[in-house]
């Protein structure tokens, strides 16, 4: 169609395309219309709806222009016209854009819908930017549509106003935990969301545990109250979940990964999550808490340190603790009259999961008596209820109930002392697995050994030796609900529910197959730590990283079975592999308690992994000790490294022994220079291009302390140069922050400037707290050259609450800006300084950064 152009609205609103046969439903187009333009939005409609002849290239072009795609459907497919393979309706379909989020609106109906709209729907359920609901009204229509729209514009406005804080492939990412979003709707809980938000409200409690038997929803529950209490809790709503924790002890660990508290081992970890927490009003979302209920002490703690925390937690047990207000979650509630015209939760919810699986279910007189009876045999608990609907794609309700009454009465018997829904949830998990063929099934009890999220190639290799497709078994898990998939940085992943896998690892207890498994998990994740040791020292380093955190708790079960199997040297290896990744990510802290085991054990190791362990337990502890106490260790290692002929592990521990004689007191800087110059011929001798720019920052960081200026700006400048060949972004802001000061110091004010700020941007967009604490701390000094000195005072107390956010200080002996500060704390500039630090201490992170990148406004008055 010729002319053809940019199609605009008059007033440049956001355009809703509407697809949809005109006769059958010209009301809901005219209540979908009113919907849309009620929140100020443009429908795009045609007048004939979907045409037989429909002109393709108009409404291709009004599609391409369009921002939301709004599928309407009854019983017609529509008309296909001559020569043409689909209706307009599905040509519509077709031609919308593939990343256009699209709401489809389906209305029930007693009758039989055309053939080719069943196949339509059924590829509708496979889109995965299309969502779709029932409807029977065009009034309901209209209700669900304002709402969806609403929902959609408030989640896109979200990503775009977050966009520039967020780099997925980014290793450095600290974000609080987000609320895991929901793939399906709460169904039946509205009384018992209010209940709780309102217990919350409350300013007498401080903690809520919704408790209840396994499968009754009380996670589920505890995500819908979260989800609407973010306004309330400007700390942050945080979410932790604690299925993959095995031990009380590793809860601290959990909370700390949860909210971007780095565990670099310079202090307890409790007392940074105190730090963190004390100032924020804040809610934890403390997940599946019944196997760990030991860390109970913990909770307490930290809400007698936190005025302003609140946590809610969900477990099979209370922890009956000082202050716990319980919640008991009950099960849906099951059919009684049907004089009601709405459905009772558990049939709501059964038919909802049935038509997650089979578009076109419909409740009708003929099954509606096998789905109630469905619901009651199942005690209306909700995972047992999505597990059986799940099977409505290959059976009829009729059939289902047939043999699960049969199931249910054969599986109850051997378990009488477990409570009615224990025994429906147990007996339904077990009669699901019944149905599934026996590669499937097996494969399912072989999933329990993984903690937390799992890959394809971490379940490919625990079948390594069985003759079967692992995907197309995996597929049928995620079909029948017993698996859940996700997708997290453009890779896929999978996962167990908690009571799922308690079942699978119960079956390979019973098969005596536990061990063998565990081994296998361990093997492959020594080996992806083997595969990745490179790539974290290159421009692969953001993706690694990312992958890595996302399977961090598999990470953690192979390190600790290792350490049970006292497996010494490998367990040395397995942290070695990874010690990039341990940085970067603030983990060394749990590192060193690994490593402290192996010096612990008394058990003869090679001289490689003594020298690793030596490492870990003595290169971080120069933030804790004056550097003359751990010089020894490192010695030792270095010497272990060298003997055997390994130059990396020996540069590390050279230059890590330098950096421990820069905290000394006196600070050895004749000592340090030497062995930092040492670690650099050895970087450089076997091209370890990461270890040459860290041995390049720290003689930057040696030539400043002696005043030697010139030499420092060689060494920086050769340090960054280095650092952006390798495309390490990591590195590059670490010689970002030096230079800054180099710059300080010779005065070149705006070269300076140009560094921290450059610094500060990629710090704040891929948001690493600490390297934007650092940036801020340069700024100060830029602010104070030029005389601002309440825009200094602003930017050291900015970058004082990011480093209490995050777990991170600063030693003295590290903080170019400690003797500035001290100076400008007295005299004359004392008043001013003071001023911006109270400003500064009372922004948020956000605010903080907004406020010191160019051209950014005043935020809040301060300053």
């Amino acid at each position: 169609m010729e002319g053809t152009g940019p199609i605009r609205t008059p007033d440049q609103r956001l355009r809703v395309f509407v697809s949809s046969t005109l006769k059958e439903l010209a009301p809901e187009r005219k209540a979908a219309r009113a919907a849309i333009e009620k929140l100020r939005l443009a429908p795009v409609m045609f007048e004939l709806g979907a045409r037989p002849h429909p002109p393709r290239e108009l409404y291709r072009a009004y599609l391409q222009q369009s921002d939301v795609f709004v599928g309407l459907y009854w019983e017609k497919y529509g008309w296909v016209a001559p020569e043409e393979q689909v209706s307009g309706l599905e040509d519509e379909y077709n031609l919308a854009p593939s990343n256009m989020p699209r709401l489809m609106y389906i209305k029930e109906t007693t009758r039989d819908r055309d053939p080719q709209l069943v196949t339509l729907l059924d590829r509708v359920r496979s889109d995965d930017n299309a969502s779709f609901k029932y409807f029977t009204d065009a009034d309901e229509l209209a209700e669900l549509l304002e709402q969806d729209l609403a929902i959609l514009l408030a989640e896109r406005f979200d990503r775009s106003r977050a966009a520039p804080h967020s780099d997925p492939d980014s290793p450095h990412v600290r974000r609080p935990s987000a609320i895991p979003a929901p793939l399906t709707q709460l169904i039946g809980r509205e009384q018992e969301v209010a209940e709780i938000r309102g217990m919350l409200h409350s300013s007498s409690v401080r903690m809520v545990t919704l408790v209840g038997p396994g499968g009754i929803g009380k996670s589920r529950l505890a995500i819908d109250v979260a989800a609407g209490m973010t306004a309330e809790f400007p700390g942050g709503v945080v979410f932790v979940p604690l299925a993959p924790v095995d031990q009380p002890g590793l809860v601290t660990n959990a909370i700390a990964q949860a909210l971007g508290v780095r565990d670099p081992g310079d202090v307890p970890l409790e007392d940074k999550l105190v730090i963190a927490l004390r100032h924020r009003r804040t809610l934890l979302v403390l997940d599946n808490f019944e196997q760990v209920l030991g860390a109970a002490p913990l909770i307490v703690a930290l809400l007698g340190a936190a005025p302003q925390l609140k946590v809610l937690i969900t477990s099979r047990a209370l922890l009956r603790v000082s202050g716990e207000r319980s919640f008991e979650v009950g099960p849906l509630g099951l059919p009684t009259s049907r004089r009601s015209r709405q459905l009772p939760a558990s049939v709501a919810l059964f038919v909802e999961r049935a038509r997650a699986v089979k578009p076109d279910f419909e409740l009708t007189p003929d099954n509606i008596d096998a789905v109630e009876r469905i619901c009651v045999a199942l005690e209306g608990v909700p995972l047992a209820l999505e597990l059986a609907a799940a099977r409505v794609r290959m059976m009829s309700p009729a059939s289902l109930l047939q043999r699960l009454d049969r199931q249910l009465t054969l599986l109850v018997g051997g378990q009488r002392d477990l409570p009615p829904r224990l025994q429906a949830l147990r007996s339904t998990i077990e009669w699901s697995t019944q149905l599934l063929d026996s590669e499937a099934k097996s494969l399912l009890f072989k999933l329990g050994i993984f903690a937390g999220r799992f890959s394809l190639e971490a379940v490919e290799s625990l079948s390594a030796d069985d003759p079967i497709d692992v995907l197309i078994q995996l597929s049928a898990l995620v079909d029948n609900s017993l698996v859940r998939q996700q997708d997290r940085n453009g890779r896929t992943y999978f996962a167990l529910l908690a009571t799922v896998r308690e079942y699978a690892l119960e079956q390979l207890e019973a098969a005596g197959t536990t061990e063998e498994l565990r081994s296998r998990h361990t093997r492959y994740y020594a080996g992806l730590a083997a595969r990745s040791e490179q790539s974290l020292k290159d421009k692969g380093q953001a993706g690694t990283i990312a992958r890595l955190a996302d399977e961090r708790d598999n990470l953690r079960a192979a390190a600790r079975h290792l350490l049970e199997q006292q497996r010494w040297d490998d367990a040395a290896d397995f942290a070695w592999n990874l010690f990039v990744y341990w940085w970067i990510g603030g983990h060394l802290g749990e590192v060193q308690t690994w490593m402290d085991a192996i010096l612990g054990s008394g058990a003869p190791v090679t001289r490689r992994s003594q020298a690793i362990a030596l490492f870990f337990t003595n290169a971080i502890t120069y933030w804790q000790h004056p550097g003359e106490t751990i010089v020894p260790g490192l010695t030792q290692s270095a010497s272990l490294f060298r003997r055997e002929g390994d130059k990396v592990g020996e540069g590390f521990a050279t230059v890590s022994r330098g950096l421990a004689k820069l905290t000394s007191l006196p600070p050895d800087l004749a000592g340090a220079r030497e062995d930092v110059e040492a670690s650099l011929e050895l970087f450089r001798s076997v091209g370890e291009g990461w270890g040459e720019v860290l041995a390049l920052v720290t003689l930057g960081r040696v030539d400043l302390m002696e005043g030697k200026t010139d030499d420092a700006l060689e060494h920086l400048e050769g340090s960054l140069h280095l650092s952006r060949e390798r495309q390490d972004g990591f590195s590059t802001t670490v010689a970002q922050h030096h230079l800054g000061w180099a710059y300080i110091a010779r005065g070149m004010i705006d070269e300076a400037e140009r560094e921290l700020e450059d610094s500060l941007e990629y710090t704040t967009r891929v948001r690493h707290h600490e390297g934007s604490a650092y940036a801020l701390e340069g700024l100060l000094g830029v602010a104070a050259a030029r005389g601002d000195i309440e825009r200094a005072g602003l930017m050291y107390g900015a970058s004082e609450m990011l480093r209490e956010q995050v777990g991170m200080f600063n030693p003295v002996a590290f903080a170019f800006d400690r003797r500035l500060v001290e100076q400008l704390r007295s005299g004359p500039t004392r008043d001013a300084f003071e001023r911006g630090y109270a400003a500064g201490r009372m922004l948020s992170p956000e605010e903080a950064l907004a406020y010191a990148l160019p051209k950014a406004a005043p935020v809040g008055g301060a300053a």
